[in-house]
């Protein structure tokens, strides 16, 4: 009888649900993948990155060489009867003020692995609005 190795003999059994979420994931990283391997932020250019959860949006620039946070802004602060695609137009906006005084004008944008679309596409017109070019 043929022995079998370490990671065969003990590989746990998936049910169709968690094969199913791995797949999501596997696409998601490869999306991220591709977008992030063509961004990228430096001290005179920074990288606007961008972050979206299901309640909030959050987005910040960030100086790639040093690995740096320079500026941040998201969602929280905002209230009222808006919806989400205004909120994020806002949040777009307060970034690029927040930058101004930092003297940031010319970003790089980085969706990571979100469509350019919606709140995401939001974010970007609200950033040109506030005066950051990209």
């Amino acid at each position: 009888m043929r022995s079998l190795g370490e990671s065969q003999a003990r590989q746990p059994k998936l049910n169709q649900g968690q094969l199913k979420k791995m797949g999501k994931r596997r696409i998601k990283d490869k999306s991220m993948k591709r977008a992030s391997v063509k961004v990228a932020g430096s001290s005179k250019r920074p990288r606007l990155s961008v972050f979206r959860s299901n309640k909030h949006l959050y987005a910040q620039l960030i100086d790639d060489d040093k690995a740096v946070t320079l500026v941040a802004a998201s969602d929280k602060g905002f209230k009222g009867k808006y919806t989400k695609t205004d909120i994020a137009g806002m949040v777009g906006e307060t970034l690029a003020k927040k930058a101004k005084t930092k003297k940031i004008s010319k970003v790089v944008f980085d969706r990571g692995s979100y469509r350019y679309h919606g709140r995401i596409k939001a974010l970007a017109e609200g950033a040109r609005k506030g005066g950051l070019k990209f």
